[in-house]
């Protein structure tokens, strides 16, 4: 940004004058009574009287160093990255807007190295989307591990849950996981661990538990996304949840969805309760905790801003489910 200052009028509502950029006012009749209005007006700035060019230099400078504090907190303000975002339907054209944020979520398998390497340039730290509980009909792998579905995933046509206790799901989960470190992503974004709340089963915890501590071998972040129940189910057997996660997202704190009618709404204070309790938990545990709301109601958005400040948590709100 380049500022040009001969165009710029300055007014004072106490003396009754205008002045421009030169120090010349623009509302006087005479050479006389700018004299004068020059003299008033370093004054009125410092209490003293002072030849015309002197304080018209004075004035100049003034008027610049203004000027590049102006320049630089508006470009404070337009740099100003956010904290997180989730861009799970977004692809490589969405590079340049990812630099806003400070840490992502995308699914990099559909991103390269080299766009990981790009973001990194910027500064911005990557976590990638891992579902390892449901097999969804969109992947190029469904047809080959389909037969492992075990029911329907309510409100998502596209996926059903899946046996994460079978050993060639978790090996093929490993291989996945092990493609995706190699892009270099900073850690994995674990979706559906909630089919412990589908099918709460000795061996569908097992296999969870298998998958979550092979990652974390990776030495990368490993977040959570939902999953309470199986969270808290591994915290009362073992005393501390370190040793499968380093953080949890939660969806749906503060709002929820009517998928009936695709809108959004206030979360129930009963499961808002309930999740704040958890969420708090965990950060106690020494694990980072991100919120995932969906609303555009502005009171709202503003008491899920509060609260997260308050209790040093991520948070990111999305005015639509697709999440690009």
């Amino acid at each position: 940004m380049q500022l040009k200052y001969s165009n710029y009028v300055a007014f004072s509502h106490d003396y009754g004058f205008a002045v421009n950029n030169l120090g010349q006012c623009v509302t006087c009749d005479s050479h006389e009574e700018k004299t004068r209005i020059t003299e008033r007006m370093w004054e009125a700035l410092c209490g003293k009287r002072i030849k015309p060019p002197a304080a018209l230099a004075v004035l100049f400078v003034l008027m610049f160093i203004g000027g590049c504090f102006f320049v630089k907190a508006n470009q404070a303000k337009e740099f100003e990255k956010n904290d997180y975002g989730v861009f799970l339907n977004a692809d490589a054209s969405s590079l340049e807007r990812f630099k806003m944020c400070e840490t992502i979520v995308i699914d990099a398998q559909y991103f390269t190295k080299r766009d990981i390497e790009l973001l990194h340039q910027n500064g911005t730290v990557v976590y990638t989307y891992l579902n390892i509980g449901s097999i969804e009909n969109f992947r190029e792998y469904y047809t080959t591990y389909a037969e492992l579905a075990i029911g329907e995933y309510e409100h998502w046509e596209e996926e059903e849950w899946v046996d994460v206790a079978n050993p060639d799901w978790q090996k093929f989960i490993g291989q996945l996981s092990q493609e995706l470190y190699e892009k270099g992503v900073d850690g994995f974004f674990i979706d559906n661990c909630d089919v412990y709340d589908y099918d709460p089963h000795e061996s569908i915890f097992e296999g969870i538990t298998a998958i979550l501590q092979n990652m974390m071998t990776f030495g990368k972040a490993v977040i959570i996304n939902g999953g309470d129940t199986y969270v808290a189910e591994y915290r009362e057997r073992y005393g501390a949840i370190d040793q499968i996660m380093t953080g949890v997202n939660q969806e749906s704190v503060w709002s929820s969805i009517d998928f009936d009618s695709g809108t959004f709404r206030e979360q129930t204070s009963e499961t808002r309760d309930y999740f704040c309790k958890y969420l708090e938990t965990c950060k106690a545990d020494g694990v980072e905790v991100y919120l995932l709301e969906y609303t555009t109601n502005q009171k709202l958005i503003q008491k899920i801003k509060e609260y997260c400040k308050e209790q040093d948590f991520h948070f990111y709100i999305s005015s639509s489910l697709e999440l690009r």
